[in-house]
């Protein structure tokens, strides 16, 4: 998931959901295993062999339990939508607004019809700049009308002050996924930015730039945006929450730059003057920020920011951006052949857009009260089993441990859907352009996060939608979320038994639960803040364990020539091993005094192994899995399974595995 208004947001893809099946969806299910493959040398093919064989579809980077999920909650969303858009009912309900969106992201001869029309405003204001100064207030101007380019900013909860909220920039301004895409070495790299310049080129000649001109813009917004990706942090250094929070004196900001206005920048973005502090994630990116609009020729910034806008809009734009941007974005970076059909790309539009809209409507038709309870009671016994990992861990001091019961003790659970919906009232959607209504819902959003500045952290607040198929920790709050669009099967069936539920919600409820002591949650205290409160010791042990992750992992070579990257994705691989382990202790806590019998020929605990393996079954194409392995925190979905399987001595038992190869050593 994208970065939104909550920097310190630590989001996991627990991978699953598809398309209605005539069979029943089950955690544990014989028809995708290869009994050929053995479980000790090769569990994640054991458990998904089979399903190798599937063609991942054209419209796909990737496929597998993850989308199924997504299918099905693709259809219900789809019914919701077309029911709505044929009986909007009332203006300003939510019958209305969805249904309203999504006929005007439907109606494709109205979108052909007014191509750049309704950008014109945006495009004739980046066209009047003359000097550097107007660069910087453009820059302002846009952000103030929901158009944000060139660097980041949000509002979050302030990370050593967690009763507050506070503005915070970071760095920002690329088109390509990650600054390391623009300095790898080789041919398919090469490859990349080659093509990223033929998009560049494309869009600004479907703008009304000549053939040559376009080129010669693409060359020099290259050259630019190379600059700031040099100046840019690399993913492991953006993991330090430590490093990336910095506070300024709002009138300090000039210290870094003084070739943009700041206060006009506040004054477009509705920033109350109250507000006299920010932060700022990377203050060397925006000290070579100024020195870039200083340096750089008017003409360039004026082609690198209609770029921006035009990449930004493309998706709600004619066919002719639309295929242009998939060109790249979908068939090159990802290897995806074919275009998602318009009423996906519009539902997901809609979901950005007026996500808890959707969500009340669609957790009505898709999540019991009885599934909600007993998730609500898999969490407790989650809670229950990481209290014990921690009190059984040797190496961390009784002083430590005790303000980690704490965290445990105050730890929020949201589960399902919120308890107040989010209200949407004041803002204005009709079957006017496309486009149109997805700029007014990001001003929207920009105008709901600034109003948030001066007053109490709202922690009823959800950060993803009910429907959403994924879940997080957020170390700010202390709070994990587990959205409706998850708890679905084969993760999770109200119906199923504990070995296949608590296997395949490892990934998830343990997962998120383990990232409040990896190594960047562990930074958190019970409150939320960012301050020590683990002796030297302690931090010493933990990290001689996180580096054996790291070696572990660093081994791994999904990709010819492509290793994962052991401390790119360190917070991940903790909280997948650490996550495994407890919730098998969970699934132990939950079933004690019962007597669990083997099923379909598999005991209770190779049951809860491979409901964990079939939860991460995916197909991944190599441009994705190059994609994952230069952008991502997480690693491949196999490595996912074969990594935690590894370290765990009760998976060996389960299977009658040998002593484990040299591996990571658990943390947790």
């Amino acid at each position: 998931m994208k970065r939104t208004a909550v920097a310190a947001l630590l989001l996991c893809s627990a991978l699953p959901i598809l398309a209605a099946s005539p069979r029943p969806v089950l955690g544990v299910d014989r028809s995708y295993m290869d009994p050929s493959a053995k479980p000790c040398e090769d569990f994640y093919t054991y458990a998904n062999g089979a399903f190798d064989k599937v063609a991942i579809p054209g419209e796909y980077p990737a496929y597998g339990v993850n989308q199924e999920i997504d299918e099905r909650n693709y259809a219900t969303l789809k019914e919701i939508l077309e029911s709505s858009a044929k009986n909007p009912g009332k203006p300003g309900t939510i019958s209305q607004r969805v249904g309203d969106f999504y006929a005007s992201g439907m109606d494709e001869a109205a979108i052909e019809k007014a191509g750049l029309q309704p950008l014109q405003p945006f495009l004739e204001k980046i066209a009047a700049i003359k000097t550097k100064e107007d660069v910087g207030s453009v820059i302002s101007d846009l952000y103030g009308r929901g158009v944000g380019m060139g660097f980041s900013f949000w509002v979050q909860v302030d990370d050593k002050n967690t009763t507050s909220m506070i503005a915070g920039f970071g760095q920002g301004g690329l088109g390509l996924p990650e600054r390391d895409y623009y300095f790898d070495e080789g041919p398919d790299a090469e490859s990349i930015r080659q093509a990223y310049v033929v998009l560049v080129a494309k869009l600004l000649e479907l703008s009304g730039d000549k053939p040559a001109d376009a080129k010669t813009a693409a060359d020099a917004i290259m050259g630019l945006e190379t600059k700031l990706a040099k100046a840019s942090r690399k993913l492991v250094d953006l993991r330090d929450p430590e490093k990336n929070y910095n506070k300024y004196a709002r009138a300090e900001l000039t210290k870094l730059t003084n070739t943009l206005d700041w206060e006009r920048f506040f004054a477009g973005v509705g920033m109350p003057a109250s507000e006299k502090s920010v932060l700022v994630g990377q203050p060397e990116f925006f000290t070579a920020f100024g020195e870039l609009v200083a340096s750089e020729p008017v003409e360039t910034w004026r082609a690198y920011l209609r770029w921006h806008l035009l990449a930004d809009a493309a998706p709600y734009l004619n066919h002719e951006f639309v295929d242009a941007k998939f060109a790249f974005y979908g068939k090159k970076l990802s290897g995806s052949t074919e275009l998602r059909p318009r009423w996906k790309r519009v539902m997901a539009a809609a979901d950005d857009a007026i996500g808890e809209d959707l969500g009340q409507l669609y957790v009505k038709q898709r999540f019991s009260p009885a599934a909600k309870a007993r998730a609500v009671e898999m969490v407790k016994f989650h809670l229950e089993a990481m209290r014990n990992r921690i009190q059984a861990a040797p190496w961390m001091s009784e002083e430590t441990k005790k303000v980690a019961y704490k965290k445990i003790d105050t730890m929020r659970s949201k589960v399902g859907y919120p308890d107040k919906w989010r209200d949407y009232s004041s803002l204005e959607i009709s079957r006017r352009p496309y486009v149109l209504n997805v700029l007014a819902a990001a001003t929207f959003e920009l105008h709901r996060q600034i109003n948030k500045l001066g007053k109490p952290v709202d922690r009823s607040e959800w950060h993803m939608t009910p429907q959403t198929n994924n879940a997080y920790y957020d170390p700010t709050l202390n709070e994990m979320c587990f959205p409706a669009g998850i708890l679905q099967p084969p993760f999770f069936d109200e119906k199923a038994d504990d070995a296949s539920n608590y296997g395949a919600l490892a990934s998830t409820i343990g997962h998120e639960l383990t990232h409040g002591f990896d190594d960047q949650g562990r930074q958190y205290d019970w409150e939320g803040n960012l301050k020590p409160w683990w002796n030297d010791e302690d931090v010493k042990r933990f990290k001689e364990r996180a580096d054996l992750v790291v070696k572990q992992y660093d081994a791994y070579e999904p990709l010819k020539g492509m290793h994962i990257k052991g401390e790119q994705t360190l917070g991940e691989n903790i909280a997948d091993i650490g996550g495994l382990r407890v919730s098998y202790e969970a699934f132990k806590l939950a079933t004690k005094g019962k007597k669990l019998k083997s099923i379909d020929g598999f005991t209770p605990d190779q049951r809860f192994f491979i409901a964990f393996a079939q939860g991460w079954r995916t197909n991944v194409r190599p441009e994705q899995l190059r994609r994952i392995l230069t952008t991502d925190v997480h690693c491949p979905p196999r490595q996912r399974v074969l990594g935690p399987v590894a370290d765990l001595p009760e998976f060996r038992t389960a299977f009658g595995c040998p002593e484990a190869r040299e591996a990571g050593q658990p943390i947790w």
